[in-house]
């Protein structure tokens, strides 16, 4: 229900003008531009843009609550291992 509500909310104009399809659109300009003059330079800062915006893009797609969950999931599992080991080796060193 909440994601048809914020697809609503999201209007045709502000999704033309997000940040990211500014940057795609100033990085194909400098990618044009640097083809058309033969400026290295301008090349080489469009193609830069253009990865930056779908390494952008790809970074905010990317669900980090969910991440961070299994990060802390994983570092107490990690811990219990830990304590688990460090309880046989202390019986190991009371049998003998």
């Amino acid at each position: 229900m909440d994601n048809d509500k914020q697809k609503q909310e999201i209007s045709l104009i502000g999704r033309l003008l997000s940040m990211e399809a500014l940057l795609i659109l100033m990085g194909l300009f400098c990618l044009i531009s640097g083809f058309a003059t033969g400026v290295a330079t301008q090349i080489f800062w469009g193609v830069m843009i253009i990865g930056g915006a779908i390494l952008l893009h790809l970074v905010r797609k990317k669900d980090w609550k969910k991440h961070w969950e299994e990060q802390e999931r994983q570092k107490s599992l990690y811990e219990m291992k830990a304590r688990e080991r460090k309880e046989r080796e202390r019986q190991d060193a009371e049998k003998l």
